[in-house]
């Protein structure tokens, strides 16, 4: 094996990382945070025709089948093909098809999956993947569950400004996104207590 690719193992493996699927929640913008860790363990991360780096807005069918048929080349710097896939929402068909290509690669590949909540990816999928919590997890701008429900009605108000575009600015649909699952998953876990009682 590489000695770039062993050492990054072994920062893999200092952070309870294993295999070689890894989830990431976040939008594109945590890419930089995957291609700056894999930088520290010394891979080149500029110019590596190795690193495969794609944002989509919806991940599709024929987008896993492009994975797939990059996955099983050969790496050309490396030992293997490090795909950092950011995607604000992925079809059932292409995570079905993904789940193929990540069980049964053709070639030696590493997969950094990117998407705003993990969660909300089919459960086999998940199952066939490694968490991955990197420092700047929570960027800028996300609103906590817990505290939005903590907080007043009118504040609230002020907490969901950020997720809102201001003149003439995209909509971050990753974050909203985000704020939604984790709602929703907070809001379900009081309703299991309050049905508990």
């Amino acid at each position: 094996m590489n000695r770039a690719i062993s050492k990054w193992y072994d920062a893999l493996m200092d952070r309870e990382l294993s295999g070689s699927v890894h989830l990431v929640a976040g939008g594109f913008e945590m890419a930089a945070q995957v291609l700056a860790m894999l930088g520290r363990t010394g891979i080149a991360t500029q110019g590596n025709p190795d690193i495969f780096i794609r944002e989509y807005l919806q991940f599709g069918i024929d987008d896993a089948r492009d994975v797939r048929a990059r996955a099983s080349s050969r790496a050309v710097q490396e030992t293997a093909r490090i795909f950092i896939i950011a995607a604000a929402q992925m079809t059932h068909d292409a995570q079905n098809a993904l789940l193929k290509t990540l069980e049964e690669p053709s070639a030696e590949a590493v997969f950094f999956i990117i998407v705003p909540s993990p969660e909300t990816l089919l459960p086999t999928l998940r199952s066939r993947a490694q968490r991955m919590l990197l420092p700047d997890s929570v960027a800028e701008g996300k609103v906590d569950a817990d505290d939005f429900l903590a907080a007043a009605p009118v504040a609230r108000i002020e907490m969901l400004k950020p997720l809102l575009p201001k003149e003439k600015e995209d909509r971050d649909v990753g974050a909203i996104i985000v704020f939604l699952s984790s709602l929703e998953g907070r809001l379900g876990k009081i309703g299991v207590q309050k049905a508990a009682r």
